[in-house]
């Protein structure tokens, strides 16, 4: 028997097994995708390390996956039609699944994942109604999938619940998101500075390469600034270690990216400091595309030494986002571009004008970084953006 294992890169990010591409019984080759891995951030297929028939799986659908665990053997001896089942598999009896709602009880409890319940409660699904392809009858949250999409399984379910019909039960995201949160405030002082960016000069230029037919987002001119700014201040691009404040060797932006309702991811632009603004956004492109069809790899999202939360695309005008990744000094927030009165002298005359600006805030892990860091930085962004194209 051949062993399959969770991959050892997990960089401790907790995985959960999302979905087994095989079945016990089927023939696979090597390198065939075999099963899904889902985390916090991205879906990772693990490969067959041999040919072989899938003789047993022993982390089902939302199992948790731990690095080095075991997921299933495959049996190299002999490859068997697809139509073979283990003695073990066809002799287990079929527990009868019981009509049950959104607060399984005895047996049936222990056979719906906190996925398969969750999914349940938010469509209105009976999950005894599902005809489950998991191991014995269990239903998989394929199968909660497969019936919401074809709409052939929707039964209110009546029997009371601990849930109101407005309650959101917790996925593994969110979970994580929240741990996360309280882990961050608690081990890094945060301070958080404010200051106003004219975005004028950007548009100009972007309006400018758009009548040429290159498009790019004010994220990628975002990023630029953000990786020349380092130069006055490269501590904002260093971490808190317990004997010295440890400054990356790269500048490594991480872009927050907002996945609806399941949170969001931040997938970095590596070495940002040595690309072109074109390559920028072309990689800031490529990486978002990615993001939203979940096709991230675990490298994309891992590395970053500098953050920025570019969260005024969904409306906001300020925020001080919060510090989450322990190697990081510093994240930058982007509030709403917007059009402003704003007072500037012209001809030795104050005069009133109307600029696109937004709110910019940088806050950053008082351990490593002072306010006068801080405000460096700031003050070279800004002049950055207010200057495009940079000197």
């Amino acid at each position: 028997m051949i062993e399959v294992r969770v991959p050892d890169e997990q960089e401790g990010t907790k995985a959960v097994v999302r979905a087994w591409l095989k079945q016990v019984g089927d023939v696979v080759a090597e390198n065939d995708p075999l099963v899904e891995l889902e985390t916090d951030k991205v879906t990772q297929e693990v490969p067959a390390p041999a040919a072989g028939v899938l003789a047993e799986i022993v982390l089902d659908t939302d199992a948790e996956a731990v690095p080095g665990a075991v997921l299933g053997k495959i049996s190299a001896e002999q490859v068997q039609p697809k139509s073979f089942v283990p003695k073990a598999e066809t002799s287990a009896p079929v527990a009868e699944r019981k009509p049950v709602g959104f607060k399984p009880t005895g047996d049936q409890e222990t056979r719906l994942s906190p996925s398969v319940r969750r999914a349940c409660l938010q469509h209105g699904i009976d999950p005894s109604r599902i005809e489950g392809t998991g191991r014995n009858g269990r239903v998989t949250r394929e199968d909660v999938d497969r019936a919401v999409a074809t709409a052939t399984t929707v039964s209110v379910v009546a029997e009371p619940s601990e849930f109101s019909p407005q309650d959101i039960p917790h996925d593994r995201m969110r979970l994580t998101i929240a741990e996360n949160m309280v882990r961050a405030v608690s081990e890094a002082p945060h301070v958080t500075a404010v200051v106003e960016a004219d975005f004028s000069a950007v548009a100009a230029h972007k309006a400018g390469l758009a009548a040429k037919g290159k498009k790019l987002s004010y994220t990628a001119y975002i990023v630029r600034a953000a990786a020349e700014a380092m130069a006055v201040a490269p501590a904002i691009n260093g971490r808190w270690e317990k004997d010295r404040i440890a400054i990356s060797p790269t500048i490594d932006i991480g872009v927050g990216t907002a996945l609806g309702e399941k949170g969001l991811v931040v997938p970095v632009v590596k070495d940002a400091g040595s690309l072109s603004l074109e390559q920028t956004g072309a990689k800031l492109d490529e990486l978002t595309r990615r993001a939203r069809d979940g096709k991230l790899e675990r490298s994309d999202v891992s590395g970053g030494s500098f953050t920025i939360s570019n969260h005024g695309v969904s409306g906001s005008l300020l925020a001080a986002p919060i510090i989450l990744h322990q190697g990081q000094a510093a994240i930058l927030g982007i509030g709403k571009l917007e059009k402003r009165v704003i007072v500037r002298e012209v001809d030795g005359q104050d005069a009133m004008l109307i600029r696109p600006m937004a709110y910019v805030t940088l806050t950053i892990d008082h351990r490593v970084v002072d306010g006068h860091q801080t405000n460096a930085w700031l003050t070279r962004f800004v002049e950055i953006l207010e200057s495009w194209p940079p000197a």
